[in-house]
């Protein structure tokens, strides 16, 4: 049989089962720990996370964090907030806006900005854009910034390496003050934490060291992106959920995943993966996904240069020499 999207496909109630069955050991029997602790974000992936968690614990035992940021997208606020109130689960509104401005998160990146655009002033809006894209057949090599004015005119330019790593250093500050919060609820209930990344972002790094990336259990890690849809239809989350597209929600301008770091749509992106972990000729690649012979040998060699480049986020922290460890 010729691969394609059916070698993706999920038997949604026994992979829901396996999870459910998972999770509520891994909490009670490995970390002995009373219920979960999650962030909810608006997004697929911790929508999916939520329902599992109360499935597998009750709601009574799933603790919801709402952490929006004066930067966050009031859309999908509103959406996470419709989520954990329709599961009856506890929860926390916990606006991260005067954690962040006292750790000068909004001010350093600006001040990275203006080394660009001089008249940049916090009344502009901005986003990270990857340039060229995979889909146009060519290699991800560098990003762009794009600045909007008030009077809504746009910029870009091509971002040069410092100014670059002082805005993602910053705009990193969001997720890594969330999942301190996290651990704080975590820590005063006796839970655990809940990771929300899937297969695809844990792979190929889309993910802040030490923030989203943090987690006591992660119990989609294992899905691509489009099994994530898989199981979140199933379960029958709305299709405000299902039919966004999915958004780190750190700029002030809309920005896709797919814009900002992929390059390709998650269902191109899946089968480009899984073709990668399983060997499976660029011929049948491009069949599957419809894109040509060099687009995928394009696609593919980002993918292990991303997994490669993307390594030491993955890695527990190191040691000299051997210690105990558990």
């Amino acid at each position: 049989m010729a691969f394609s999207a059916a070698d993706l496909r999920l038997d949604p109630e026994r992979e829901v089962g396996r999870i459910v069955a998972g999770l509520r050991r891994i909490v009670t029997r490995t970390l002995h720990r009373q219920g979960l602790v999650l962030g909810v974000s608006g997004g697929v992936d911790s929508a999916l996370c939520l329902l599992l968690a109360v499935r597998a614990l009750g709601p009574e035992r799933v603790f919801a964090l709402l952490m929006p940021e004066r930067e966050s997208s009031p859309a999908l606020q509103t959406v996470a907030r419709r989520l954990v109130e329709q599961q009856g689960v506890p929860h926390a509104l916990e606006d991260l806006t005067p954690a962040l401005t006292a750790l000068g998160c909004y001010q350093r990146r600006d001040a990275a900005i203006r080394s660009l655009f001089p008249d940049y002033t916090p009344a502009y809006r901005q986003k990270l854009l990857l340039s060229p894209a995979i889909s146009a057949g060519q290699a991800l090599h560098h990003f762009h910034l794009v600045v909007e004015s008030p009077a809504g005119v746009q910029q870009q330019v091509r971002l040069p390496l410092v100014p670059y790593l002082e805005i993602v250093a910053a705009t990193s500050m969001k997720q890594r003050t969330r999942k301190n919060i996290e651990y704080y609820h975590a820590d005063r209930l006796n839970y655990a934490v809940l990771g929300t990344a899937n297969r695809l972002e844990l792979d190929q790094g889309f993910f802040v060291k030490n923030g989203d990336g943090a987690a006591d259990v992660k119990p989609i890690a294992h899905l691509y992106k489009t099994q994530v849809y898989q199981l979140a239809a199933h379960l029958g989350l709305p299709d405000e959920v299902l039919l966004a597209p999915p958004s780190s929600d750190t700029y002030t301008l809309p920005q896709s995943q797919e814009e900002f770091f992929f390059g390709l749509p998650p269902a191109q992106l899946d089968l480009l993966l899984y073709a990668l972990e399983r060997g499976i000729s660029e011929a049948e690649v491009a069949a599957a996904t419809g894109l040509s012979r060099e687009q995928v040998t394009q696609a593919l060699g980002g993918l292990r240069a991303k997994r490669r480049t993307t390594r030491p986020l993955r890695l527990s922290p190191l040691t000299l020499d051997e210690v105990l460890d558990g």
